[in-house]
């Protein structure tokens, strides 16, 4: 499957809380929090029209997967966690995570289910604020991604040469969250 980057739509921020809305009431207190994250959540930011959810819960636990799962999302077994940015230890247990594919005939959305707490739950929190306080980075990042489907014919691949980027600009914003003190903003729902 191709990779297609799309101008900013001003629809995903209320597509977004549709969907998490939903998942409020799938999960109820299972979901400690539900934040939109990625490029969708960037205003102005070019972007795949998938909508990135994640999910932090206290565990990746039975209670969560059953919830989800009867509510029609597909746990996509294949994946078991992100990849591991340069810096860290190889304890890939802050690493994990469940992704899940929606419901069939809805729009096209990536739910990730994190731990609280885990590095990798931080992890796409400070990248989107980053990006939103730094409209330049994004559009370079925007820029990048262009280029990128363009000379890449899939998503898989698009992925995994796009990582080292995200890393650079995370590590940015690894530094400009201790100059500014940033912290986990409240949830987006």
């Amino acid at each position: 499957m191709s990779v297609e980057i799309t101008p900013y739509k001003s629809e995903w921020k209320d597509e977004f809380r549709q969907i998490a809305g939903f998942l409020r009431q799938v999960l109820g207190n299972l979901a400690l929090r539900i934040d939109h994250i990625g490029s969708t959540a960037v205003p102005g930011l070019d972007a795949k029209d998938v909508i990135d959810i994640q999910v932090t819960v206290t565990a990746l636990d039975e209670a969560v997967m059953n919830a989800l799962t009867a509510a029609g999302f597909t746990h996509r077994a294949d994946v078991s966690g992100d990849h591991l940015p340069p810096g860290w230890d190889e304890d890939e247990a802050g690493w994990r995570k469940w992704l899940f594919k929606p419901p069939p005939g809805w729009r096209e959305v990536n739910l990730h289910v994190r731990i609280e707490g885990a590095p990798n739950q931080r992890y796409p929190l400070l990248f989107r604020d980053y990006l939103r306080a730094h409209p330049q980075t994004a559009q370079a990042y925007a820029s990048l991604k262009h280029q990128l489907a363009a000379h890449i014919p899939d998503r898989h691949t698009y992925s995994d040469v796009k990582d080292p980027a995200v890393d650079l600009i995370y590590l940015a914003a690894e530094e400009w969250a201790a100059q500014s003190g940033w912290q986990l903003p409240p949830a987006d729902a």
